[in-house]
């Protein structure tokens, strides 16, 4: 239920936008930026600024004046802005170099108007028809993990399912009809939280003109991309060779031609020992069914003994190696690992299928690839 639990938080990610910092870059000569704004019912004199979204940097500021205030400025390219109207709640705006008209009243808060932005025309297009989305799965994500397992749980799961299924199609959608716009790797990027496949996000950038995949956005994105593509589902298993707890050297292409389960622990990891009864029983089930283990252990150096009494103690019966590195251990750093315990289970042909594999989550993926039978 990972994917249920982080979208509670998705709709105010949404709402007060990613980071998307900006980067001077030589250009030609451009106008610039004007606002006009239009304030009803609030106090002259009060201060209006213009924060760059992600950098927290005040580009200008101004005060207001007979219900009127003008905010100038130059840019590289389009980029999303807080308004701020003294200490209420910002206005999102997506500003570029043209004439932009900004109008709110104080009667209505939260509501503002905004013409003369083609960019900012695309932002609100995007909010007015994910947010509603992003809102009814939180609901049904709230409803479902506060439901006992049985067939009321099934039933809203395949609705939960559903719905994902229209985000994914507003976003192709998107993508589709609106390859040229500099938005789009913003939504690309606060929506990647709807399904998490880095090899689904970069055909969607790949899909992008180029002027939008090297803006700043857009490139940001792409190193976004790069990153998360190591050790993704989908991408080739990385291969690596250390130590065994013989001291003979163990690569992980040995193992090619088997279902292996990269399982990066170590002994001094509670959370780890405590996942490890799950992970024995698991490999008493599938071991006979072209399925093996190779663990990677970030014990410490001079910590030799400490790594094999817990293999011992915990009845880790598969290949075990180390270099004794704790987090500089360099298998871990090649897969880009933080945290443990953390696993990435990898087929006969040397491609990741699936990762961070806990609890009943394991079980259930080797049944569905090897057969509980």
């Amino acid at each position: 239920m990972k994917k249920l639990l982080t979208l509670l938080m998705l709709a105010p990610v949404i709402a007060f936008a990613q980071p998307t910092p900006q980067k001077t870059t030589a250009s030609k000569t451009v106008k610039g930026f004007t606002i006009n704004g239009k304030l009803d019912g609030y106090q002259d004199g009060i201060e209006i600024r213009l924060i760059k979204n992600g950098e927290n940097t005040e580009m200008t500021k101004t005060t207001l004046a007979g219900g009127k205030f003008v905010l100038k400025g130059t840019l590289t390219e389009p980029v999303l802005c807080f308004l701020m109207i003294g200490e209420e709640k910002p206005a999102e705006v997506y500003v570029e170099n043209t004439t932009i008209s900004f109008k709110a009243d104080k009667s209505e808060p939260g509501k503002f108007k905004v013409e003369g932005s083609a960019s900012h025309k695309d932002f609100a297009d995007f909010v007015a028809t994910f947010l509603p989305l992003a809102q009814q799965l939180n609901t049904l994500a709230t409803t479902i993990n506060y439901t006992m397992p049985g067939t009321s749980r099934d039933s809203l799961t395949n609705i939960y399912t559903a719905e994902q299924e229209k985000v994914q199609k507003e976003i192709d959608k998107l993508v589709a009809t609106k390859p040229s716009s500099v938005i789009v790797p913003f939504v690309l990027n606060v929506t990647y939280q709807f399904n998490e496949d880095i090899n689904l996000l970069e055909g969607r950038f790949n899909k992008l003109v180029a002027a939008v995949k090297n803006s700043e956005s857009g490139k940001q994105l792409k190193d976004f991309i790069t990153e998360n593509k190591i050790g993704a589902v989908g991408s080739e298993a990385m291969d690596f060779s250390q130590p065994d707890t013989e001291g003979k050297s163990v690569s992980l292409s040995s193992f090619r031609g088997k279902y292996v389960l990269i399982d990066f622990w170590a002994s001094w990891c509670g959370p780890c020992r405590n996942e490890n009864p799950n992970v024995v029983e698991n490999y008493k089930k599938f071991k006979a069914k072209n399925f093996t283990i190779l663990g990677v252990s970030l014990d410490r150096p001079g910590q030799k003994d400490k790594w094999l009494d817990a293999i011992k103690e915990d009845n880790l019966t598969w290949t075990h190696v180390s270099d004794l590195q704790f987090w500089s251990n360099a298998a871990a750093k090649l897969y880009r690992v933080s945290s443990i315990p953390q696993n990435f289970l990898v087929d006969p042909q040397g491609k990741i299928i699936a990762k961070n594999l806990r609890g009943p989550a394991l079980e259930a993926k080797l049944c569905e690839v090897l057969g509980c039978n």
